[in-house]
């Protein structure tokens, strides 16, 4: 990456609490780890659902180098530093015109992390993800707003964890849309205002969010746990996991199982659940 395309991430990303399109990797490449998402896929009875949408770095070699990925670290490392844990992936998967959507929200509700300044989540479309399929959209500026009121909505085609929203008004004209081609990503604060409608296409629309963080970073919650990406870890605040060694292999397996406990245990704190949604 050249000092000024550096440059340019840091200083929008300040400004605007995001920044794309940066790319990872070709169309082509891209469509490869569709291909070995939709063969796990067929072997399970179908679209990934409740826990298996989450962590998925952790039981899936290819999932794990997409976490790794240098295009995306360096330039995750341009906002938050050198030394970078990833904290958790979700797959967003939006299945052709099925009505789910993501509503107007706040990444750090409901999240338990602290400070909130170098938090950051990278979206890597994994298939093309234009305006028509319910791509992104952001509220620039709005992170530095600071946390806004949520509320829990449940609502069935609601992405999100417990379908929050935030109780303002959004002026969707002052919005911008974020449309990805396959392999590019983006960045966005984990205090931006984001959301996104549901997919009017004939396509799937598959994008991987990867929430990254620097060792500084606390849980207030739990004692969770985080993979160490890049750099070193000198805090110790997250329990370190490690790399699978292959797909779905026991070890791998119970790795999940206990760092997705963990997550649904700070995610739903204050509910009766012990899952994640689908």
């Amino acid at each position: 990456m050249t000092r000024t395309a550096a440059s340019q991430i840091s200083e929008n990303y300040a400004r605007d609490g995001y920044y794309f399109p940066l790319r990872a990797m070709s169309s082509d490449e891209a469509a490869g780890y569709v291909a070995k998402l939709e063969a796990h896929e067929a072997r399970h009875d179908g679209p990934l659902q409740s826990n298996r949408r989450h962590q998925m770095h952790l039981i899936f070699t290819w999932a794990n180098e997409l976490v790794r990925h240098p295009a995306i670290l360096d330039a995750v490392e341009e906002v938050i530093g050198p030394n970078i844990l990833c904290w958790v992936t979700n797959f967003f998967i939006k299945e052709p015109q099925d009505g789910g959507f993501v509503s107007w929200h706040q990444d750090a509700t409901y999240w338990g992390l602290e400070p909130h300044d170098q938090i950051i989540t990278a979206w890597l479309a994994l298939s093309d993800a234009p305006i028509e399929s319910g791509a992104m959209k952001f509220l620039a500026g709005s992170h530095r707003d600071g946390p806004i009121e949520h509320q829990d909505t449940f609502h069935e085609k609601n992405l999100l964890t417990r379908g929050q929203e935030i109780t303002v008004n959004v002026d969707e004209s002052q919005t911008t849309d974020v449309p990805l081609g396959a392999g590019e990503f983006s960045l966005h604060h984990v205090l931006l205002t984001h959301g996104s409608h549901p997919n009017l296409t004939g396509n799937r629309r598959i994008g991987l969010a990867i929430r990254y963080i620097p060792t500084t970073v606390r849980q207030t919650k739990i004692r969770d746990t985080a993979m160490l990406v890049r750099g070193v870890d000198d805090n110790g605040h997250f329990d370190l996991l490690p790399d699978p060694k292959s797909d779905l292999d026991e070890a791998s397996l119970a790795v999940h199982a206990d760092a997705t406990q963990r997550l649904v245990a700070a995610l739903y704190s204050g509910t009766d659940r012990t899952e994640m949604r689908a």
